[in-house]
């Protein structure tokens, strides 16, 4: 059994739907474990600056339904340097908190894992993210409830389409993964997704245009991943514009709508799982780890494993979009 007392939860990065619900199990859990549980505000900046709050039951009442993040999220260029850093574990241990459960993206997991060796810190991870990037787990926290705005988005800008007879590109957020934006273009019956996994391989815009994605219909919908490996929405509009000016060609950039909203079922078990396995990892002396999930079945990532090695897409599934966009 571990002999920690006290575990510290913080949030990091850019917010997902599902973090509230990941506190409220990781407190709850905690706190029925017999832990300590202290809430940690505004990441590792609130961290540094000492804006931690014990938390009981009562805290997380009545937010597994809200989107966002009750802790707030930052950015902390402090916490890159060993003085912050050393700072950080000062403030922990004046508040006797001998661990950590931090949930985020690959850049929050990255500082963790930074911390964790050079403090010998026990730190258990979430992933907390919208794009869906991070390895070992099928499923990031966030990520469904995003992939369902984008759909009912795609579906209400169809109409605008349809109506025009307009080519649409519609550009979601991802950075350097396609996930988004390949499973919304299948969710929402769009013609292509344009992805950076692929776009080092082939001139994707060139390909739909050759193969005559449009040749049995009046208008289009394409999905495309933000990253500038793809060009974003508006460099393939541009270029559809000057190189094939017969297309009536609009852009809609859904940006930060993404990120908000109540958690879907899916994003509130798996968060409530994770949150609760995170303080089972913690009980059984689990160190610089990432709870995942494969197989609708809680495993134990390695930090470095999430963070450096890469996800990959479904290739079967481009082909799937292909065939069902004809």
């Amino acid at each position: 059994m571990s002999n920690i007392k006290s575990i510290g939860i913080l949030t990091s990065g850019g917010d997902a739907p599902g973090m509230n619900a990941a506190i409220r199990a990781v407190t709850r859990a905690g706190i029925s474990s017999g832990f300590k549980v202290f809430g940690i505000y505004r990441g590792y900046k609130g961290l540094i600056s000492d804006e931690i709050e014990e938390f009981s039951t009562q805290n997380v009442s009545n937010i597994i339904q809200r989107g966002g993040t009750i802790l707030k999220t930052a950015r902390c260029k402090e916490f890159e340097t060993p003085e912050g850093r050393q700072c950080a574990y000062d403030v922990l241990k004046r508040h006797g908190i001998d661990s950590l459960c931090v949930i985020g993206g690959d850049g929050s997991l990255t500082g963790a894992r930074i911390f964790a060796n050079e403090f010998q810190f026990p730190i258990v991870g979430l992933p907390g993210t919208i794009d869906n990037d991070l390895y070992g787990t099928d499923w990031t926290i966030g990520y469904d409830t995003a992939l369902n705005t984008i759909m009912e988005c795609v579906d209400k800008i169809r109409d605008t389409a349809t109506s025009h007879e307009r080519l649409f590109f519609i550009e979601v957020m991802g950075r350097n993964a396609g996930f988004l934006a390949l499973n919304s273009a299948i969710a929402a019956g769009a013609e292509a997704a344009i992805i950076p996994e692929i776009s080092t391989d082939v001139d994707q815009l060139a390909e739909l245009i050759k193969n005559g994605f449009r040749k049995s219909k009046n208008s289009s919908i394409v999905l495309v991943a933000e990253s500038p490996v793809t060009g974003g929405a508006m460099g393939l509009a541009q270029r559809v514009k000057d190189e094939y000016p017969n297309y009536d060609v609009r852009v809609s950039i859904l940006g930060h709508l993404q990120r908000g909203g109540s958690p879907t079922a899916l994003d509130r078990i798996l968060a409530s799982r994770m949150g609760a396995a995170a303080v089972d990892a913690l009980l059984d002396d689990q160190r610089n780890v990432m709870i995942g999930i494969r197989n609708d079945e809680i495993v134990y990532v390695p930090f470095v494993k999430a963070i450096q090695n890469e996800k990959t897409v479904n290739r079967e599934k481009l082909n799937t979009l292909r065939r069902l966009s004809i």
